[in-house]
């Protein structure tokens, strides 16, 4: 039987959600084109762009790295905006007390800006506009009411992690610290994953989906996507490691390692492949501990290689071909043997940018991907709940089989109301 729709899904809230998840994949591709152009520094000072405003830099002079750098900063603007947007939309009528008292302490800070630094003026003018454009909104906001408040906080997870973000990506630049690159890096995965899974947790089907029963060979297969999404996790830091340490190309020849299964790593190999080596990238030369970094790397794509099509080929024996599970289970393993495809790729073309940009996208959709099956599999364990959901703060329940569901937009309390049953009134 097909569940109805639920009153309490609100598709402009999904289609939101959405778009921060496609904005943030293009951020993400604006970041790898910054590291693989090797011009993360091209912009020395942060939060401004050579002493300007970010956003009253001149067009004229985005030459060069600058483009790159720039253009990061910029799309990494918008994504704040967007999350911060999806935050406040998460918690529904409830936010326009909020963004009106925000509004006018920006415009009280511009104000304050403006007397006290006067060349500031464009910063002034940033925080005013900021003001009257959160103030204004807060008259024409959504009057819809606010999620579940497990859904609210992940939403302002999600806030504080772009926070988080930017932060870490100027401490990068003022600080000069590849270290703080490893971190930057990671957290932007891991905030892409977030943002895809606010989508699904917005979305129709998340909400009148129908359980299944819960046997040990379903358990244990949903636990070999949660320890594979853990391994793509792992083999992202450590492309990561990789990228901001300029060990890239530490071996340049694929599928051998300088012409042998596992590469000679004492200090007189090391400094013959040092004199060797093609490198365009970076100028540093390469040190034996980059070169066991890249192996371990190559070992844990075929492992991940190996659990992915485990986990896709159990899924379609259980599930079949034609569920949503086993369509999800398909495009994992396809992207995956394509993300094998751009690592070996980007050794073959000596790190071309875009090549290697796209393996940075690449993994981060597997990441995301593994996450939401992850997801589902949670979703397809929560048992059917009896009596009428008692949602407060949207309407209350989905039918299902003669049972009734609580919405999942519906329950006020912090443990989201298909945990908890619900006896018939």
């Amino acid at each position: 039987m097909t569940p109805p729709l639920n009153r309490s899904w609100n598709p402009g809230l999904c289609g939101f959600a959405l778009l921060t998840a496609l904005a943030t994949l293009g951020l993400l591709a604006a970041g790898g084109l910054v590291t693989s152009h090797g011009a993360g520094m091209a912009v020395p000072d942060w939060p401004n762009t050579n002493g300007y405003n970010m956003f009253f830099f001149p067009f004229s002079q985005w030459v060069g790295g600058i483009f790159y750098e720039h253009t990061h900063r910029l799309f990494a603007s918008l994504v704040g905006l967007l999350t911060s947007v999806l935050a406040l939309w998460l918690c529904g009528a409830k936010a326009r007390p909020w963004m009106r008292n925000l509004g006018i302490a920006l415009l009280a800070a511009a104000l304050g800006v403006l007397a006290a630094w006067p060349r500031r003026w464009s910063d002034a003018l940033v925080l005013g506009l900021t003001g009257v454009a959160l103030f204004g909104s807060s008259f024409a906001w959504p009057r819809c009411g606010p999620s579940p408040r497990w859904l609210r906080r992940l939403g302002l997870a999600a806030f504080l992690a772009v926070v988080l973000q930017g932060v870490l990506g100027g401490l990068r630049v003022v600080l000069f610290q590849d270290q703080i690159g490893i971190f930057h890096a990671t957290l932007a995965q891991l905030f892409f994953a977030l943002v895809c899974a606010l989508a699904l947790f917005t979305s129709r089907w998340w909400q009148n989906a129908a359980s299944a029963p819960a046997d040990f060979d379903a358990r244990r297969l949903s636990s070999l996507v949660l320890a594979t999404t853990l391994l793509i996790l792992v083999q992202l830091i450590l492309g990561a490691w990789m990228r901001h340490q300029h060990a890239g190309l530490a071996i340049p020849d694929f599928p051998l390692a300088y012409g042998k299964l596992w590469p000679p790593m004492d200090a007189a190999s090391v400094a013959l492949y040092n004199q060797q080596r093609l490198e365009i990238v970076s100028v540093n030369p390469i040190t034996s501990f980059q070169i066991g970094l890249q192996m371990a790397h190559r070992i844990m794509a075929a492992l991940i290689l190996a659990a992915v099509a485990a986990c896709a080929g159990w899924t379609l024996r259980r599930l079949g071909p034609k569920s949503a599970l086993g369509k999800l289970a398909l495009l994992w393993l396809g992207l995956v043997l394509a993300q094998a495809l751009l690592g070996a790729t980007t050794i073959w073309s000596n790190k071309a940018a875009d090549i290697a940009m796209a393996h940075v996208l690449g993994g981060a959709l597997c990441l995301a991907l593994g996450t939401v099956q992850c997801l589902l599999w949670f979703r397809r364990f929560l048992p059917a709940t009896e009596g009428r959901g008692e949602g407060v703060e949207g309407p209350g329940a989905s039918v299902e089989g003669g049972k009734w569901r609580p919405s999942l937009l519906a329950p006020r309390h912090s443990t989201p109301g298909f945990l908890r049953p619900v006896r018939p009134t």
